[in-house]
């Protein structure tokens, strides 16, 4: 059975990130976190256009992003997962704000992304974890600033991502067999086309609205299937 190894490692970044912004209590310099974020945005970039590189059929690829980020939009995909983020908000109540409002606001900015479904699908189809690996960096630089200001429900953060990461890891493991390995190339250009926009993003290059793109993955797959 596949073990998660990408989600396992995620969670502990967080903990140790948590842990280290706990003990900074605010005094990180915002030149050590800018500089740490701009050079993970760069590594971001490299990884994305390498596995965009393996895609088998560009044009595919394009289409599948160009109608993936139409539905998404029609969708407002972006609002509605802004929209669940202020929902959840609302329905946690507790005596400590700072505590919950560090463990939904860290949970959603972990859970609720691209890399965080894509790094979770690559290693459960392709047996890859370096795109969680770069996430749980990005996460656990993340924590620190995260749990300096919040507190320690930053840590608590750490649980869901394991739940949902590792879900979806072992959900596209179970279903590994089914991708043939010309989809799985098709499936990889696209995500890794989506991380280069993540790491965009990172770089305050431009700002990519991810979340709307997302549908791409499910448009690939049905492309390579009536057109392979």
């Amino acid at each position: 059975m596949l073990f998660p190894v990408g989600a396992v490692t995620n969670a502990l970044a967080i903990l140790v990130g948590g842990a280290v912004g706990l003990l900074l209590h605010g005094r990180l310099p915002e030149k050590i976190r800018q500089i740490v974020f701009q050079g993970l945005g760069l590594c971001v970039v490299i990884i994305g256009v390498q596995m965009a590189l393996q895609g088998k059929n560009s044009l595919m690829i394009i289409l599948s992003i160009l109608v993936g980020g139409i539905i998404g939009e029609l969708c407002t995909l972006e609002e509605r997962f802004a929209s669940l983020g202020n929902q959840l908000k609302k329905l946690v109540r507790s005596s400590n704000t700072r505590f919950v409002d560090g463990l939904i606001n860290a949970s959603l900015m972990y859970c609720i992304g691209a890399m965080a479904i894509l790094g979770s699908f690559d290693e459960g189809i392709r047996g890859d974890p370096s795109v969680l690996f770069t996430k749980s960096l990005l996460d656990g630089f993340a924590s620190i600033a995260f749990a300096s200001t919040y507190g320690a429900g930053v840590l608590f953060s750490a649980l869901p991502v394991l739940l949902y990461q590792g879900a979806l890891t072992l959900f596209a493991g179970a279903f590994q067999n089914v991708f043939s390995d010309y989809l799985i190339a098709q499936l990889t250009g696209t995500g890794g086309t989506l991380i280069v926009g993540i790491g965009i993003n990172l770089l305050g290059l431009a700002t990519i609205r991810l979340s709307s793109l997302l549908p791409s993955l499910l448009v690939i797959i049905a492309l390579t299937a009536i057109l392979p």
